[in-house]
């Protein structure tokens, strides 16, 4: 089975390929919510910034008046990223409202984003939400493939004498701009703006994406829906809302949902791959090789395309072939931990230990959840007791 691709925000993805205010909302004739059984708990945007009593907690003793000279923008910066204090944890595997967030001192990008906007708030500091031009991220489950971009936040000083709330009255030159993974200056320079709206959707996509994820596609369809409804421009939302509809068994609705995002953004290939694939399954193959040759010239080497080579060579018990072709991949996106991972069984299976080792190390090194860094763990655990065993020999 192809793989579906959808554009998540672990941090987070806009396509640029359209502007704003030439795109038009969707009539409603998108959502069609008969198809699908209601949520198991209520869709609450409001939780998503909501303030716990845990946080203000915080914010009233932990930061609380820094008295004079004293920048409480820095107080914050410092307590987000120092291990003795709020001690945060970056962690890909769910996307948290605030208070998770804070509950779990833990979070992807967009999470602490989130979460640090809401103490920002309750300390009456501006923040400006962030798109950094950044390559995206592929990483997959099953056969969900996921696109992801980042999103950091700016922390800034009220302009004299003005409301201090809004995005046009923040000192954007002076400002502390919070990030939880490393980023090239040159992306950082050139962050465009997001305003809450965006923000809030982008959260709901992940949670769509997430949920179809977890196989619960009801729930996920109403997640979706209100990403697409809270920012009826946010375009990923229709896409994911079209794998939503595919997995469902709702192929013409599939369809009319990613033509519609096409109308917006007509290059973007994983509109086009996905909605190739739904008309080959809906038994469309003349438009769905038209648009697949298309691809081939907008993207001649999709992501993973040498991942999944890579794989079958592995099934095929030719793992010289496999190391290559992961090594091909690898080139592409170098910090991926399944990469390495495949890399680690490929040179363990042709008896290169100490590559093997240094690989499941990478992998561990990259993963973005505790799940999996604590499995590539236990793996090199298993593998080093390995090779000691065979040098005591």
């Amino acid at each position: 089975m192809k793989p579906w691709a959808i554009l998540v925000c672990a941090a987070a993805f806009l396509s640029g390929c359209a502007s704003q205010t030439a795109r038009q909302a969707p009539a409603q004739q998108l959502f069609h919510d008969q198809l699908f059984q209601p949520a198991a708990k209520p869709i609450d945007s409001a939780s998503v910034f909501a303030l716990s009593p845990a946080m203000r907690n915080y914010v009233q003793h932990d930061i609380g008046n820094p008295g004079a000279g004293r920048d409480v923008r820095r107080i914050l910066f410092d307590a987000l990223y120092r291990r003795d204090k709020l001690q945060l944890e970056y962690d890909a595997a769910m996307t948290r409202t605030a208070a998770e967030t804070f509950a779990a001192r833990s979070g992807n990008c967009l999470s602490l984003a989130i979460m640090t906007a809401t103490l920002a708030h309750e300390l009456k500091m501006p923040v400006i939400f962030q798109q950094v031009e950044i390559d995206e991220v592929w990483s997959r489950a099953g056969n969900l493939y996921f696109a992801s971009n980042h999103v950091n936040l700016a922390l800034g000083r009220p302009l004299a004498g003005q409301n201090p709330y809004g995005f046009t009255t923040m000192d954007v030159a002076n400002s502390l701009t919070v990030d939880f993974i490393p980023i090239p200056p040159r992306a950082r320079e050139n962050a465009k703006p997001l305003t809450e709206q965006t923000v809030l959707a982008m959260y709901f996509n992940n949670r769509a994406a997430e949920l179809l994820a977890a196989g619960q596609v009801d729930d996920a369809y109403w997640a979706a829906r209100q990403a697409a409804v809270t920012d009826p421009l946010f375009t990923n939302a229709y896409n994911t809302l079209a794998v939503i509809y595919q997995h469902h068994g709702n192929l013409a609705q599939a369809e009319q949902t990613l033509r519609y995002a096409l109308s917006q953004l007509p290059d973007n290939t994983i509109y086009l791959s996905n909605l190739a694939q739904t008309l080959e399954n809906d038994n469309q193959p003349e438009e769905a090789a038209q648009l697949r040759a298309r691809l081939a010239r907008l993207e001649p080497y999709p992501p993973f395309y040498f991942f999944q080579q890579g794989q079958e060579a592995m099934r095929l018990g030719d793992y010289a072939r496999a190391r290559s072709l992961f090594e091909r991949e690898l080139e592409r996106v170098p910090d991926y931990h399944e990469l390495h991972f495949g890399l680690a069984v490929a040179n363990y299976q042709l008896g290169n230990l100490r590559a093997a080792d240094r690989h499941m190390a990478l992998a561990m090194d990259n993963s973005t959840t505790r799940s999996d860094h604590a499995l590539y763990s236990a793996k090199l655990d298993r593998l080093r007791a390995y090779a000691a065993q065979l040098r005591s020999r």
